[in-house]
């Protein structure tokens, strides 16, 4: 028979099952950013105009603090754009998606990246960790970036050392004119973008649709018409990329910061100033064998008159150019081939990259070339012979009275400084200039025979902290230094390759001027 004691205690399991189902729907409304995962995130960051990433491990204390405020504010956003495919909030867990955090050379946790139209913005985010800083940051990002005009006598007035994109159109509701900005947001950093709509830009259209062309620096009546599909995006971008984003850029002493901000390893070539044959051969080979790399490399010219310092960490002078090497900001790495001779052989550029993000080139600059390949089988490819890289021997420092570059390089851990005073990379027997400091602290582990040195959990920050421009704490892969608890590592750990870069936010570098310091 039901009693009523029945009735009450059913009642009461409805009401508590009711009570469960409400609290898990309301954690999923308020969850606004999407888990991606290998078979979504390609999916998700190409039919978004913008994807804010939130590169994290569970085992990170930091990770768990920002997890929150993540969602929280990828909420905030959702509601100041709920338009479909404008904007989403994603995060990955590098340890289960493995491949996806290799890919974008995650090295730290949490790594906040921005996706525009499918491709990632190569400086990472590096504000604030609050709701209201992420917000902000992404409604910015969001704003339009294309400059409007009503009068043609205004573009002839635009600043000549900008790269300048400007369109005549004819409605702003055309495709071409949405094409346009699409490709404007996708490279806001680059260029300045322009748009004179409607009667006034009737002229410049000649009876078409639309009309685009480049201003490039320094120009006033020298512009580039693109000739392609004005409602391909594709295409668009590509044509306005090349000429935004030179595939190799100069670099000089005024944007030295801006590109070690990128946060990028760079692939330069110091020459001689009237050497363009090089230069030109350079940007050939770079164009034919490493297109596939340039999100992960910065590839540079560098006028080797003026940027000594950095050939003094390479045992080189002026004397020596052309010199071609990788700045990984741990370490210079010399090409190890003959730059005049060498440089258009096939296949040696593209190894000497891969040979930087593999570890390769780290491991040989401390412990010299890897043991030989074990002998051939019959039928079997033979091995491909190790590439012996020059240890670089540092040459005399330049004179106090001729114009140098910086010595330090802010390592970004502990607030330690790398190649201090003047002193080489490798810091004459010490490991990576950090004043003595055992092989684990700051360094990857270099053989199998080393003990690995796991990544770690921080619950307060060390001396000098492991701060971003404000950004809080991230738990480094292979830091050394403090390690917590076994309960808190993870179970397997592979060494980020050294082309995750590892100097976070660097005020001063080799390549910018010393304007207030009498010493190297």
């Amino acid at each position: 028979m039901v009693t009523q004691n029945s009735f009450a205690i059913l009642f009461s399991r409805s009401t508590c099952l009711l009570a469960a189902m409400v609290c898990l729907l309301s954690v999923g409304t308020r969850a606004e950013s999407q888990v991606l995962t290998t078979s979504t995130f390609n999916n998700v960051v190409s039919t978004h105009e913008l994807v804010f990433v939130n590169f994290y491990a569970d085992w990170c204390r930091f990770s768990q603090i920002l997890a929150p405020v993540f969602d929280e504010a990828a909420k905030k956003v959702k509601e100041l754009f709920p338009d479909q495919g404008k904007v989403a909030f994603g995060k990955v867990d590098c340890d289960r998606e493995t491949s996806i955090s290799t890919q974008y050379h995650i090295s730290k946790y949490p790594t906040l990246k921005l996706f525009r139209n499918g491709q990632a913005v190569k400086k990472e985010y590096r504000g604030q960790r609050s709701v209201e800083a992420l917000t902000e940051f992404v409604r910015k990002q969001l704003e339009d970036t294309v400059q409007q005009h009503g009068k043609l006598e205004e573009l002839d007035e635009l600043q000549d050392k900008k790269r300048n994109m400007i369109g005549y159109f004819s409605d702003k509701e055309t495709d071409s004119y949405k094409t346009y900005r699409r490709v404007a947001m996708q490279l806001r950093d680059d260029c300045v973008f322009h748009a004179a709509v409607g009667p006034i830009s009737d002229g410049e259209r000649a009876g078409a649709e639309s009309k685009i062309v480049f201003r490039p620096p320094n120009t006033r009546h020298e512009d580039v018409g693109y000739t392609g599909e004005t409602h391909n995006f594709d295409f668009m971008a590509q044509w306005m990329h090349d000429r935004c984003v030179p595939l190799v850029r100069e670099i000089t002493f005024e944007n030295a910061e801006e590109l070690t901000e990128e946060g990028l390893p760079f692939l330069i070539l110091f020459h001689k100033l009237e050497d363009t044959e090089i230069v030109e051969r350079f940007n050939n080979a770079v164009q034919r064998e490493l297109l596939g790399d340039k999100n992960a490399v910065n590839f540079l010219i560098a006028d080797g008159s003026k940027f000594t310092h950095p050939l003094h960490h390479l045992g080189k002078s002026s004397n020596d150019l052309p010199v071609l090497a990788i700045d990984s900001f741990r370490h210079m790495y010399l090409f190890p081939h003959d730059v005049k001779k060498d440089l258009d052989t096939p296949g040696l550029l593209k190894k000497f990259i891969d040979d930087l993000h593999s570890g390769k080139l780290h491991r040989e600059f401390h412990h010299g070339p890897d043991p030989a390949q074990p002998a051939q089988i019959d039928n079997q490819e033979p091995a491909a012979s190790p590439t012996d890289y020059p240890v670089p021997t540092p040459t005399q420092a330049p004179s106090e009275g001729k114009e140098s570059a910086s010595v330090a390089a802010s390592d970004g851990n502990q607030g330690q400084q790398d190649n201090t005073q003047g002193q080489p990379a490798g810091n004459q027997g010490q490991p990576d200039g950090n004043q003595g400091q055992p092989e684990g602290q700051g360094h990857l582990p270099h053989d199998k025979d080393q003990p690995t040195v796991k990544a770690e959990v921080l619950t307060s920050p060390p001396d000098g902290g492991l701060k971003v421009k404000g950004q809080g704490l991230v738990c480094l892969i292979s830091t050394g230094g403090h390690i917590p608890h076994d309960s808190d590592k993870p179970d397997t750990l592979t060494s980020p390759p050294e082309s995750a870069f590892r100097k976070l936010a660097p005020s001063e570098n080799r390549y910018t001027v010393l304007r207030e310091r009498d010493e190297l």
